[in-house]
């Protein structure tokens, strides 16, 4: 299942959403919920809308964090010279970082060095501590696509990464949230990265989830051991080797396999 968080006229909400490729009755169309469903049962509305209709926002909204690991690949370590760390490298980005698919990338004008990274994001569905990596997938309630985008100038000069890695719209995900994945096979998916420059289209990253140096399970387990987690609470769970630069006027899609592709332009700062 595809759930989706939505914009018609004024309404926001959430719901399922059924494509072309499911040779389903309703190709392209959203079938409306009564309620969030990471909150508590939902049943649907009666209402179905075409996609082309309604506006996608991010899925979800992290109601307390969204816990970010670094150096998850070791291609990705051994191109900025760094070891891969022993235990899982975390890190936090405030859920006021996060935007949804279509919307713009905002350059800050503190930096001069802003970086994609694609990754796969878990987004968690009940409160938990102490997951063992067994019980993990009890925890889950679905996976999204991606961008943890970076300030790397501020990231080698503040020597850590609140600021570089925490900006508004510096963490884009969507552009829905897939159910029906089991950890093993959200542990093979491709995950790529490409970079639209007026006519030109860069390919950066391409890459598998299987190249994760710490999987699925293990993150849960090892983040749910130092903090609480709630529903809605999302892991990045790293990024591949092959990041890159983007700049004012691009447009970056963050593509995994089996969940879909999250599109962003990227936009210069105006106050």
């Amino acid at each position: 299942m595809r759930i989706a968080r939505f914009v018609h006229d004024d309404t926001i909400g959430f719901g399922t959403v059924e494509l072309a490729d499911d040779a389903g009755e309703h190709p392209d169309t959203l079938q409306v919920l009564s309620g969030d469903p990471l909150v508590g049962p939902v049943s649907y509305t009666g209402q179905r809308w075409h996609l082309d209709d309604v506006r996608l926002v991010a899925p979800v909204i992290p109601r307390s964090k969204i816990v970010a690991i670094g150096r998850n690949y070791a291609a990705h370590a051994a191109e900025f010279d760094h070891e891969v760390p022993a235990v899982p490298m975390a890190f936090f980005k405030p859920n006021t970082s996060v935007i949804g698919p279509g919307e713009p990338i905002i350059y800050p004008t503190q930096t001069t060095a802003v970086d994609h990274e694609a990754e796969l994001a878990i987004v968690i569905g009940r409160f938990c501590k102490d997951v063992p990596p067994e019980r993990a997938a009890e925890v889950i309630f679905g996976y999204t696509a991606a961008n943890d985008v970076s300030a790397r100038d501020l990231q080698e000069s503040d020597g850590q990464w609140a600021r570089a890695k925490g900006f508004d719209t510096f963490c884009p995900l969507g552009p829905w949230i897939v159910t029906h994945l089991s950890i093993e096979e959200a542990s093979h998916l491709g995950v790529r990265a490409v970079v639209r420059r007026g006519e030109q289209v860069i390919e950066r990253q391409d890459s598998t989830t299987a190249n994760m140096v710490h999987g699925i399970a293990d993150l849960v387990s090892f983040v749910s051991a130092f903090t609480t987690l709630l529903p809605g609470d999302v892991i990045l769970t790293g990024t591949p080797e092959g990041v890159g630069r983007i700049e004012p006027g691009d447009v970056v899609d963050v593509e995994i396999e089996g969940i879909g592709t999250l599109s962003n332009p990227v936009v210069a700062y105006e106050a």
